[in-house]
């Protein structure tokens, strides 16, 4: 059993939480997308709340992605100095696995289809059991109206995520249902605690995160000088 520092960047959503025994204690969290000013004061709040240091956790737990190339980085990068700091090892977890644990009433679907939005029609994605085994690859996937009619074709699907009201309008079989979220640190807890039993740490100094697709800068159209 653990004590686990739980932190989720990879969305709109900027979220900390603590766990102990893969249960939360304590948790904060915001959608204003200000991770860079707000990730490491929730660290100190949600520690405060319990009287603890970063010293007595016995590691940090950060999602990896995919998801915000910023986010992401705000999110290892704290992670990884909480860690260096306190001499305990990083635990990381998909934002794809995370929605899965978050999703409501696993049991009545089929299949869980999780969804981080990549823009347009397009969502981070894969396919996992009600039991969170994944079950295909990790991929960039432009939705139409085909996408997933197999899995549809054999029962009820749950498409969670903040990509999934876009997709919405798109896939219109019967057996599709909609949940719009962001992954929240809360719900890596489970996730965690089994990582860190089975003793699953990453390399603090060559960590990264999963991007699943190379950063791209764009130039604005309008020039302001």
């Amino acid at each position: 059993m653990a004590r686990i520092l739980l932190l989720e960047t990879s969305t709109a959503l900027c979220s900390v939480a603590l766990s102990e025994d893969g249960k939360v204690v304590a948790s904060r969290e915001d959608a204003t997308r200000q991770h860079a000013s707000l990730t490491a004061p929730f660290v100190k709040e949600v520690l405060d709340s319990q009287g603890l240091s970063v010293r007595d956790c016995d590691a940090v737990c950060v999602s990896m992605g995919p998801g915000s190339y910023t986010g992401l980085r705000v999110g290892v990068s704290t992670a990884k100095g909480l860690c260096f700091g306190a001499g305990i090892p990083l635990v990381a977890i998909t934002s794809l696995e995370t929605l899965v644990w978050q999703a409501p009433d696993r049991e009545s679907y089929r299949y869980i289809v999780p969804m981080i939005d990549a823009r347009r029609m397009e969502v981070f994605t894969c396919v996992y059991s009600p039991s969170v085994q994944r079950l295909s690859e990790v991929e960039a996937k432009v939705i139409d109206s085909e996408s997933f009619a197999p899995l549809l074709a054999e029962g009820p699907v749950l498409f969670a995520g903040d990509g999934a009201a876009k997709c919405q309008g798109v896939i219109t079989h019967p057996y599709a249902h909609f949940l719009q979220c962001s992954p929240r640190a809360e719900s890596m807890a489970k996730a965690a605690e089994a990582a860190f039993a089975e003793s699953r740490f990453e390399n603090l100094a060559y960590f990264e995160p999963f991007y699943l697709k190379d950063f791209v800068a764009t130039v604005p159209r309008r020039k302001l000088f």
